[in-house]
C-alpha cells in the first residue's frame, strides 16, 4: 500500500495557496504563475511548520488521499520550478520548426506539412538541428497532454525506428520479413 498521502509537501518561500469555497479547488500561486488543483471529497490541508500535510477525514477516502496529495505538489513544483518535457524527432527530412509564438511546424514524411497550435501557458523550444523539442510550463497535466499529441503525430515505428518519441524513451526494434527465415 503507498503512503504518499502521508508525505509533507515542502511549501517554498513566495507560495501561496487558497482553497476554494466547499474545498473543491486549490489555487497555488508562486513566481512563476497560477496553477489551480482538484482536492477529492473528505481531504483537506493543513499547513504546519513550512509544509502542506494532506489529510482524509475517513478509511473512505484512502484511494483519495495520494492522489490529492500528487496533484497539490504536482502544482506547487509547477509554479516553482516548472516542468518539461523532451522530445527527439528521428527520421531523414523529420524535422519541426516554430512559427511565430504559438505554433509549430512539423515536416513528418506526410505529403503536407502538421501546423500544431500551441495552448496557453505552454511554451517549446526547439534545438538548431531542428529534431530536439523541449515542452514546458507550469501545468503538469497540460504539458504531459501537448507532448503527447506531438508525439501521436508520427508514433515511433518498431521496423524502421522513425518517428517523435520521448528522450527517455526505449524502443525495441522488430526483426521485418527478411529476417524471420
Amino acid at each position: 500500500m503507498s503512503r504518499i498521502g502521508n508525505k509533507p509537501i515542502p511549501l517554498p518561500a513566495g507560495v501561496k495557496y487558497t482553497v476554494a469555497e466547499g474545498g473543491a479547488s486549490v489555487l497555488v500561486e508562486g513566481p512563476k504563475g497560477k496553477v489551480n488543483a482538484l482536492l477529492p471529497r473528505g481531504i483537506t490541508l493543513v499547513q504546519k511548520d513550512g509544509t502542506l500535510l494532506a489529510e482524509r477525514q475517513s478509511d473512505g477516502q484512502a484511494a483519495f488521499h495520494g492522489l490529492a496529495r500528487a496533484l497539490v505538489f504536482n502544482a506547487v513544483t509547477g509554479v516553482t520550478k516548472g516542468w518539461t518535457k523532451d522530445l527527439d524527432i528521428v527520421g531523414i527530412g523529420y524535422r519541426a520548426e516554430l512559427k511565430g509564438k504559438s505554433m509549430v511546424v512539423f515536416t513528418l514524411g506526410y505529403s503536407h506539412p502538421i501546423e500544431f497550435p500551441l495552448p496557453t501557458g505552454i511554451d517549446v523550444t526547439i534545438d538548431p538541428k531542428q529534431t530536439h523539442l523541449t515542452v514546458s510550463g507550469i501545468d503538469r497535466q497540460k504539458v504531459g497532454q501537448v507532448a503527447a499529441d506531438m508525439r501521436s503525430l508520427r508514433k515511433p515505428d518498431p521496423y524502421k525506428n522513425k518517428g517523435v518519441r520521448y528522450s527517455d524513451e526505449k524502443l525495441k526494434k522488430k526483426v521485418g520479413k527478411t529476417g524471420a527465415k
